[in-house]
Formats: C-alpha cells, sequence, structure tokens
C-alpha cells in the first residue's frame, strides 16, 4: 500500500510563491543495529517501550503518562515538537493542549489533514514547570525517536522550535539560523520553524511559520 498523501485542491498555502530555502545541514543517526533490541521494534513495541520503561530518573517517574506519539504509522509529513505539556501528560496525546489547536489549523491551512500526520516530542515525557528538557534528558529519550523516524520513513519532517531542530540536526544554532533551509535527516527533508506555543506567546512570527510550513508543503509534491 502506498504512502497516505495529504489531501489536494487549491488551499490558500499556494498563493504566492514561499521564499526559496537555501541548502542546510545533513545528518544521519546511528544505524539501528547500534540501538540493540530497539532498533528491531515495531512502531506499537516502541510506544509501549516508552510507556512502561522508566529511560531517565528526572522525568519518567515523575509523569501521569508518558506520550510516545500519536498519527498515521504510514504519514508522509512527520513533526518533532520539544516535550509534553501539562494536558499531554494528563492524556498521554501529543499536542492536545492550546499549542495542539493551533497546530491543526495549521495543518489544515496547508491541507494536511492531521489525521495523515505522525506527530511525537524529542522527550516522552513532561518536564517539571514545562521547562526545556535538559541534555541527559534528550539523550535519554532520542533514541526512541530514531527508531521512529526509520519506521515511518515520511517525506518530510518539521522540526518545531529549536531543541527539536538542534536535537535532531546535532548542532547549537539559533532558530533563525536553522529556519529557512532544507535539511537532510538520513536522506529525509528536514524544515525548522517555530513551536505553535512559541507563537502563542508571540503572533509576530506566524508569518515566518507559515513561510516554512509551506516550504514544507511543497516538498510533498515535489
Amino acid at each position: 500500500m502506498a504512502p497516505t498523501r495529504p489531501a489536494g485542491g487549491e488551499g490558500k498555502w499556494r498563493r504566492g510563491a514561499p521564499p526559496v530555502p537555501g541548502p542546510g545541514l545533513s545528518i544521519d543517526p546511528p544505524p539501528m543495529e547500534a540501538l540493540g533490541e530497539l532498533g528491531r521494534m515495531t512502531l506499537e513495541q516502541v510506544a509501549e517501550r516508552i510507556r512502561t520503561t522508566f529511560c531517565c530518573q528526572t522525568l519518567c517517574p515523575k509523569r501521569t503518562n508518558a506520550v510516545p506519539g500519536d498519527g498515521n504509522p504510514r504519514a508522509r509529513m512527520m513533526l518533532v515538537g520539544e516535550a509534553p505539556g501539562a494536558t499531554e501528560d494528563a492524556t498521554g496525546k501529543p499536542f492536545v493542549g492550546a499549542a495542539g489547536q493551533l497546530l491543526d489549523s495549521i495543518l489544515e491551512a496547508i491541507d494536511v489533514p492531521r489525521k495523515e500526520v505522525y506527530i511525537t516530542n524529542i522527550v516522552k515525557c513532561r518536564p517539571p514547570q514545562n521547562r526545556k528538557p535538559l541534555p541527559d534528558e534528550v539523550g535519554a529519550c532520542i533514541p526512541y525517536l530514531w527508531r521512529q523516524l526509520a519506521i515511518i520513513r515520511p517525506s518530510v519532517i518539521i522540526a518545531l522550535g529549536g531543541t527539536s531542530a538542534e536535537s535532531l540536526l546535532g548542532v547549537r544554532k539559533s532558530l533563525g539560523e536553522l529556519r529557512n533551509k532544507v535539511h537532510s535527516y538520513a536522506g529525509i527533508p528536514l524544515i525548522v520553524t517555530y513551536h505553535p506555543a512559541a507563537l502563542l506567546r508571540n503572533p509576530n512570527w506566524k508569518k515566518s511559520t507559515w513561510d516554512d510550513v509551506r516550504i514544507a508543503r511543497q516538498l510533498l509534491d515535489s
């Protein structure tokens, strides 16, 4: 069965051309063999491992629910955020609070129904007071994401926010330095944009985000 394609149609995302992105970074994750048993797991097995295992001692013991990810396992677009928030911790689902509602609207605007994408985070448990994940927490959790990306193998990845972008690309750069470029993760085009939660705090960034997601949408059609 072919991977699900986003709905077509002449949506408003097609009106006018988005900025022409420049070349970005290229990164290859570790081979799946290096992940041991995890590198052989199915998507469902990865989710169960996340729910039942403590991979770090700072986030996992304090969680209500781990949040492995959610969406179409054959998705052509995969979105990666930073970490679950309070609503996500309560429900075990990613992006279901106010930021998730905004993300749904963004996806709808580029004619990509949420049910056709896969959404997850760099870390799968909520940091206290929604703080930024610590490097050790990212290091403990990111092998799950490597495996999820290898299984789904989307056509395009959108990194939502600086933590996601830095963790996926293995660099320490500002969001401004990483935006408006087509990066490569294991040969998959990767676009960096603002996290929806940041847009709620600063709506002035919505125009830049709109440019970014239109570039990502164009990549699906290329």
